[in-house]
């Protein structure tokens, strides 16, 4: 039974880790990011020394608009919609200095396709780019009980740093907008630029508890604070306080039941919910410039499978809610006979795909063998 309670941990552990992301299902959810709690995997089982390696791939795309909660199917009847194509992987290596401190360095990386109308003169629709290196993550936290106390579940806090490694000036070729309809090389859209040049605070939580009937309840989330008002990469949209983007905070937030299958070793399935966005300001600092503020709440199913030290895990959080919110810019210029309100494009799905492997001290000493 020890054995069985253990085992199940670390499927759910690792479901937690594998899908806190940010890569939120539309232009809202500016880019890829996650909080420190994507890269802890078996946190809340590692012994002293011991290290967990993961891998994380996530997809969407993004077309349906949203204007508030309101969709705008004319814009895909039109053909006047903006599709998003976002590929991210993440790179995680968590370490345990003890039974209940972790530390966590996670490399990210991403490549977006952007197809519009309105971005290359009205006239007709091109596509551009951009990839490479994103934003970083560094960071730590503690699982609050140990030994007797954490047999029926945890909780870990955490904190992190978010360095701005990603380009956020990242550039591509617009038509149709130069001078007599030549083509220009401009930033892209802020839904697919690589990183947003601010330093970021990032506040962890994650946990989970052993329920009856041999389920499991998971939850997990961060709030990422971006002090950090404008940075500089011009838009090139026509009103002047949307001239250059704004560097905005970030958040979500899961939670759901896990279940192990008993008749198949090491497979397991999920159900929860997560909702994840921008807010219109920011905890720290000014919020000026342009940002899509907003959010997404979805059912999110998943599947698990642990052969020994190895687990994959493939969720796909399906869009329940979409919600474009006014953003700052909005509600200061609206007047009576001119009230504004943005719209976004968001995505139906997103698809997450997590390999992640223990190593533990008799791994470990495998390989001093081989040595």
């Amino acid at each position: 039974m020890k054995k069985n309670i253990l085992i199940s941990s670390i499927l759910v552990a690792i479901l937690i880790c594998s899908t806190t992301e940010i890569f939120g299902q539309g232009c809202v959810a500016i880019r890829q990011f996650s909080g420190i709690g994507n890269a802890v995997g078996q946190g809340n089982v590692l012994e002293k020394g011991e290290w967990n390696i993961s891998s994380n791939y996530r997809y969407f795309k993004s077309f349906r608009h949203f204007r508030g909660n309101h969709e705008e199917p004319d814009r895909i009847a039109n053909n006047t919609e903006v599709i998003n194509w976002s590929h991210g992987v993440d790179f995680n290596v968590s370490y345990a200095f003890s039974e209940r401190a972790y530390g966590v360095v996670s490399l990210p990386f991403a490549y977006n396709e952007r197809s519009s109308l309105y971005e290359h003169g009205r006239n007709s629709r091109h596509i551009t780019y951009s990839g490479g290196l994103a934003d970083m993550r560094i960071g730590g936290g503690y699982w609050l009980l140990s030994g007797e106390k954490a047999k029926r579940g945890n909780t870990a806090i955490g904190i992190g740093l978010k360095i701005p490694t990603g380009d956020y000036n990242a550039q591509s070729t617009f038509y149709n907008v130069g001078p007599e309809g030549s083509p220009e090389v401009r930033p892209v859209d802020q839904s697919i630029q690589l990183g947003d040049g601010g330093w970021g605070l990032i506040f962890d939580a994650q946990g989970i508890w052993n329920l009856p009937g041999n389920f499991f309840l998971y939850y997990d989330g961060f709030y990422m604070s971006n002090p950090r008002n404008t940075n500089g990469t011009v838009t090139n949209r026509s009103r002047p306080s949307e001239a250059i983007m704004s560097v905005p905070d970030q958040y979500a937030f899961r939670t759901g039941l896990f279940k192990p299958v008993t008749a198949i070793h090491g497979l397991g399935f999920s159900l929860g919910g997560r909702a994840e966005g921008i807010p219109i300001r920011d905890l720290v600092g000014e919020s000026d410039g342009f940002r899509r503020p907003g959010y997404i709440v979805s059912v999110e199913p998943g599947l698990s499978y642990m052969l020994g030290n190895f687990t994959a895990t493939v969720t796909v959080p399906v869009a329940l809610i979409r919600n474009r919110t006014r953003s700052l810019t909005d509600i200061i210029e609206s007047t009576p006979d001119n009230y504004r309100h943005g719209d976004a494009a968001f995505a139906d799905y997103l698809i997450n795909v997590n390999l992640a492997w223990r190593i533990t001290k008799k791994d470990k000493g495998v390989f001093n063998t081989i040595d």
